[in-house]
């Protein structure tokens, strides 16, 4: 299936929400209408620093109050995803498939399996060894090692319809120091680690994008056609 892939840089947590919210309802809009086939969307981008809790989450886990927020020049929202809390910020890779499930998986498991899936891969080019938690999403480091298994890609989405929004959040040069502030996915005894942390160096962040998008489109088995954002501000 065609899939439009933009990069929208760095960009309000507010305004990427927006965008899938729209995208997300025209998808669906379609197949209410009939519509056998649509096209998919996949959005890249990064954030200004900004937490948000998901709707299964606790406002518990956020260790910080407003005035706080504000001195750490971050933001809170409280979102319409599946998971508890977590932090987006710059040098942190945040994608946003906008994808109608029915053409690309058998289920939603397998639709978190595959995103999973595409970040092992992205990471293995890196050297590094990563794999699933039981128990939890997102991808993890030295699973098999207790005391030392640390996240390095949280994963939270939304369905409807069958169709999803939301996504992923991989720390590649994020400033770790953010999660500090948060009980990350809501788990206190679990660290958190970047690609940056675990190389000792700085990543070049468009270049984990161009790997992690050509995987996502192997394991979804997506058509990406690059656009422009400005092309998709125009759907509605």
């Amino acid at each position: 299936m065609k899939t439009l892939f933009t990069d929208l840089g760095l960009i309000e947590y507010r305004t990427a929400w927006d965008l899938q919210e729209r995208l997300f309802n025209h998808i669906i809009s379609l197949k209410k209408s009939g519509a056998s086939a649509t096209d998919n969307y996949l959005l890249f981008c990064e954030h200004p620093h900004v937490y948000t809790l998901g709707k299964s989450g606790s406002d518990n886990n956020l260790l910080l109050d407003m005035i706080q927020l504000q001195a750490k020049d971050a933001t809170f929202y409280r979102t319409n995803r599946g998971g508890d809390i977590t932090y987006h910020g710059p040098g942190q890779i945040v994608g946003y498939p906008i994808l109608n499930l029915e053409t690309v998986v058998k289920g939603a498991r397998e639709y978190i399996e595959k995103m999973e899936e595409a970040i092992i891969q992205t990471l293995r080019v890196y050297g590094i060894h990563s794999g699933r938690l039981t128990g939890a999403t997102g991808v993890w480091l030295d699973t098999d090692k207790p005391g030392r298994t640390r996240k390095i890609c949280a994963i939270g989405v939304r369905t409807s319809h069958w169709v999803s929004m939301h996504g992923f959040a991989l720390n590649v040069n994020t400033n770790l120091q953010y999660f500090n502030y948060i009980n990350p996915c809501g788990f206190t005894d679990k660290a958190v680690t970047s690609l940056s942390a675990e190389l000792g160096r700085q990543v070049n962040v468009d270049e984990v994008k161009t790997l992690l998008a050509a995987r996502l489109a192997a394991v979804y088995n997506l058509d990406l056609t690059r656009v422009e954002a400005c092309e998709l501000e125009k759907i509605q």
